[in-house]
């Protein structure tokens, strides 16, 4: 896990999570994705992104029979990215909606994701994913100093990438990837917020933390009033039947891990369970928007 982190930068750290027993190559995902305003607040801020990325060929002219056949390769590679927007008026839907679109278009466009990856080509990947975020850190910056109205505006970001048995998180802020394996729930980022500095320097409990009056300090984030992102990583090693989770705080603040992972055991269609989550922070009174992605690994 990420070790401890200053007031004024959240640490760039690499963890890992192996899993219980090497599995398959072909792995399939189920997945459901919600997102709700909440009870208070009157704009949802939210965004998610849920995205199958698949190498493809389109034959143009050939003397075989797939002339003019789009060829899809086997390989393919899953994106799941969830951002919680900040700022004045409606900056924070346009910061979170503008750092997952720049995400969605490095997957597409510069991420080399469909590479079998050995030592070397796998440090060139956890560079790229540092890069997706930097990218949209720059874009975030960019829009605000070109709108008065837009300045300050950033937002959280947590984004899981899958390929096979391997996955990947880049994490800034205090959205949230959770993975649930064998009934047991560990939370795998860090928050990076004033609170959790104070926790890790042994001034605060969890407890404490919780009602801390200033909980919602973020210390790390895509745009904000100056530029400049740190990157957490993990590398993961997914199991059959592991679930990620990724969410905002409108979900983790009100809603404890003990009730999270209830309803990740009790509902199996990964819809469902978002749903569920939803749900729950509805039933606390919801005083933030709340989103839930929820990613159900089975190997074939």
């Amino acid at each position: 896990m990420p070790g401890q982190t200053t007031l004024d930068e959240a640490q760039d750290t690499t963890g890992e999570h192996l899993a219980a027993a090497p599995g398959p190559t072909r792995v399939a995902i189920d997945f459901g994705a919600k997102t709700h305003p909440g009870k208070v607040r009157p704009n949802n801020e939210d965004q998610f992104l849920v995205a199958r990325l698949a190498k493809s060929m389109q034959v143009c002219k050939s003397s075989l029979p797939d002339n003019g056949a789009r060829l899809f390769s086997e390989e393919v590679g899953y994106l799941m990215v969830v951002a919680d927007g900040m700022g004045g008026a409606a900056a924070g839907e346009h910061a979170s909606a503008l750092a997952v679109a720049t995400v969605e278009d490095f997957a597409l466009n510069t991420l080399k994701w469909f590479l079998h990856l050995g030592a070397a080509e796998e440090h060139a990947l956890l560079a790229e994913l540092r890069a997706g975020l930097e990218q949209a850190d720059r874009a975030v910056i960019d829009r605000a100093r070109s709108d008065p109205r837009l300045h300050g505006m950033g937002t959280t970001l947590t984004m899981a990438y899958s390929v096979g048995t391997d996955l990947y998180i880049v994490h800034a802020g205090d959205t949230r990837a959770y993975i649930f394996h064998d009934g047991e729930l560990q939370q795998v980022t860090t928050d990076h917020t004033l609170v959790q500095l104070l926790k890790d320097h042994g001034g605060l409990s969890a407890e404490d933390a919780r009602r801390h009056k200033r909980r919602n300090v973020v210390t790390n984030v895509i745009g904000g009033p100056s530029a400049g992102v740190h990157s957490e990583v993990h590398k993961l090693g997914m199991a059959d039947g592991d679930i990620l989770l990724l969410c905002s705080d409108g979900l983790s603040e009100p809603v404890g891990d003990d009730a999270i992972a209830a309803a990740l055991a009790e509902y199996a269609e990964p819809e469902a369970a978002s749903q569920a989550l939803i749900d729950l922070a509805l039933a606390k009174g919801a005083p933030d928007n709340v989103t839930a992605v929820v990613v159900k690994y089975k190997f074939e």
